[in-house]
């Protein structure tokens, strides 16, 4: 029965290399959105929780997502913040969300507090010395053109010249001072969060209590850098389970129907060939089997091939943007292989019983 099988998919190469070809696009399509989001996700995540800070103090109505709440506080609340016991940095940061030439989020801040919080890996350069200076880190310094102290690149249409390279990993790419960056989007001597550095964590609750209990400050919402962390989730993030099921949708819908016409059409060239095995007394259920089984090679195959294919994209997406984060797990190639299998296995169940329902006496005497 196995040399039967094996027999049928080598008999016509080309509709098991179009199956084949499904499955993988099938695989392809959910591992790339999964890993495209995921990684933008998790990038974020990490170069956040880079920054160094213990607490994020933001407007009640700011978003938790960097660059997307705009730059509602007054940086004069910093230095008062900083007088408050127990906090040992305050820090203003403008994050902004920029699409101009590509999609970042861009820092501005006040480098003497925000370098406070956790000190710059300079790999060249230093701090600002004037304001069109820019510091940027090493992933976006060496991508694509590279870059030295020294050179020019222009941040929202303006030029500055860049200082200083750092390690990576400590909130955005490109960082210009904070008063610059409020001039260019409109925002003059205001700030999107102030992050704070407490002299030691375990006095995070007092520094909380003691802002909320500062008249006029009641209204600011107050977190923990853990709890802000804790939001970088996909269910957190307006689109991205939606995305994701639209896409599985369609990548499982074409699967679908391309195994489902290929077995189709398998069964009704076959009909002679199943009645030759039901007169040999091969049972419903066998004939069902051999149809499932060529499916579930043919699922495997393009399974396997889809994985790869993946991989090559990755691959691909990494010298053409190395700045972007493409995250493949192990979680979701399995996730994405079921998937795929699954919906294989649905298509070829039709016309798996409507070859095991084939009267053998009409298949014998098809021609």
């Amino acid at each position: 029965m196995n040399k039967l099988i094996f027999a049928n998919l080598i008999h016509r190469p080309l509709r098991s290399v179009i199956s084949v070809l499904a499955v993988a696009i099938e695989v392809v399509m959910i591992l790339s959105i999964v890993g495209v989001f995921m990684g933008m996700l998790n990038d974020q995540k990490e170069r956040t929780n880079g920054i160094g800070a213990d607490l994020v103090v933001s407007p009640s109505n700011s978003s938790f997502m960097n660059g997307v709440s705009g730059a509602p506080i007054s940086v004069k609340l910093a230095p008062f913040l900083a007088t408050l016991p127990h906090v040992a940095v305050a820090a203003p940061v403008i994050s902004n969300f920029s699409m101009t030439g590509s999609v970042e989020i861009l820092y501005g801040i006040d480098f003497k507090t925000y370098d406070a919080l956790k000190p710059f890996q300079f790999l060249e350069g230093g701090p600002f010395t004037g304001p069109n200076d820019a510091i940027v880190d090493d992933v976006f310094a060496h991508a694509g053109p590279v870059y030295h102290v020294g050179d020019s690149i222009t941040v929202l249409n303006h030029a500055f010249r860049i200082c200083g390279i750092v390690e990576s990993g400590k909130g955005g790419r490109k960082l210009i001072p904070i008063d610059t960056m409020g001039q260019l989007i409109g925002s003059d001597g205001k700030a999107t969060v102030i992050y704070l550095k407490a002299d030691t964590p375990a006095n995070d609750p007092l520094i909380m209590n003691e802002i909320h209990s500062t008249r006029g400050l009641d209204g600011y919402r107050v977190n923990t850098m853990s709890e802000i962390i804790s939001l970088y989730t996909p269910s957190r993030f307006p689109g991205f389970n939606l995305a994701l099921n639209v896409v599985i949708s369609i990548a499982v819908i074409v699967g679908f129907l391309v195994i489902f016409q290929s077995m189709y059409t398998a069964v009704l060239e076959r009909t002679r060939e199943i009645g030759i095995l039901k007169s040999l007394g091969a049972s419903k259920m066998a004939i069902v089997t051999v149809v499932l089984r060529e499916t579930g090679l043919l699922s495997i195959a393009g399974v396997i091939l889809g994985i790869c294919a993946t991989f090559g994209v990755r691959g691909v997406l990494a010298l053409k943007f190395p700045t972007f984060n493409f995250e493949l797990t192990a979680a979701w190639m399995v996730y994405g292989a079921l998937i795929a299998f699954a919906g294989s296995i649905c298509g070829a169940l039709y016309p798996a019983f409507m070859a095991a329902r084939k009267d053998p006496i009409d298949a014998l005497a098809y021609e």
